[in-house]
């Protein structure tokens, strides 16, 4: 609003300004959100909660109903939503939640597997992996044998593409540069989705003894991420990365290189071995 609406004074959330476009009606309203858990990824996404916030601050009067699933810390980011709605209009319909995923088709069980992987469970990531079935799921080292594998899994018209972090700046050195300027249009218009996904896993995100370790790339070297609403945004970004294909996913983790500072191998070995960890298939 600011910046395309000239509206410098602008300091509304965009939950606050949704509810207040629909609370200028002077008979009822009614707002449907379709609000999907750690899906937060850029500065000034908070999710569910902001809708709370707004609706507890600004606009008492809305009645509110939700499925109860919303307790849940992926969705709640540590505040105590049950007491914000104790002090509300609110009702408990959990057919209202959403449980199965209709863009992983294949695997109901992606959505739990991947949150599994963010949270650093391995244990409980493989026992989810067994019972998908009939998903596809690989892991490898070399980039060439990811593009390999998903060309050998499409069929027909389906497509195939490579995803990455917008900090995977050090992908480059494998011919991947997160930066270059594309052309969304392109995507969005040449018909035919894509269904099967390359994940291209950086730095940014390394497993370590303590568990995920989070890191930003600034000049040359990599710096750790010490805010904690930042370094949810980037676990956010590979959850959302490892649940955007269809049919199937192969992820590529990096050799690395020992005379390379900034893609030393030990940034992706342990990484590597939490993934095998949690029942990924390895490929040559």
């Amino acid at each position: 609003m600011t910046q395309k609406r000239g509206m410098p004074s602008f300091d509304m959330s965009e939950p606050e300004f949704l509810i207040s476009v629909m609370d200028r009606r002077t008979d009822w309203a009614t707002i449907i959100c379709l609000i999907g858990g750690g899906q937060e990824i850029n500065t000034g996404e908070a999710g569910l909660v902001e809708w709370f916030s707004a609706l507890q601050n600004h606009f008492p009067d809305w009645h509110i109903y939700h499925s109860g699933h919303i307790i849940h810390p992926n969705y709640s980011w540590g505040q105590d939503l049950n007491s914000k709605l104790s002090r509300r209009n609110a009702t408990v319909v959990e057919d209202l939640h959403l449980a199965v995923s209709v863009r992983s088709y294949r695997a109901e069980k992606l959505s739990e597997f991947v949150g599994a992987v963010i949270e650093g469970d391995s244990t409980r990531a493989f026992a989810l992996k067994a019972e998908l079935t009939h998903y596809p799921l690989a892991i490898t080292r070399d980039l060439a044998s990811a593009r390999r594998w998903l060309r050998l899994q499409a069929r027909g018209t389906e497509r195939t593409g490579l995803v990455a972090s917008s900090g995977a700046l050090r992908l480059k050195p494998e011919g991947l540069h997160v930066k270059a300027k594309i052309d969304p249009e392109n995507w969005l218009l040449n018909g035919n989705d894509d269904v099967w996904v390359g994940v291209c896993w950086d730095a940014d995100l390394r497993q370590s003894p303590q568990g995920w370790s989070h890191y930003n790339f600034r000049g040359a070297a990599w710096q750790r991420i010490n805010d904690e609403v930042r370094r949810t945004y980037r676990a956010n970004a590979y959850r959302v990365l490892l649940t955007r294909a269809r049919q199937g996913m192969v992820i590529f983790v990096p050799q690395g290189e020992p005379e390379d500072k900034t893609r030393a191998p030990e940034f992706y070995d342990e990484t590597y071995a939490f993934l095998r960890a949690c029942g990924i298939e390895a490929i040559p």
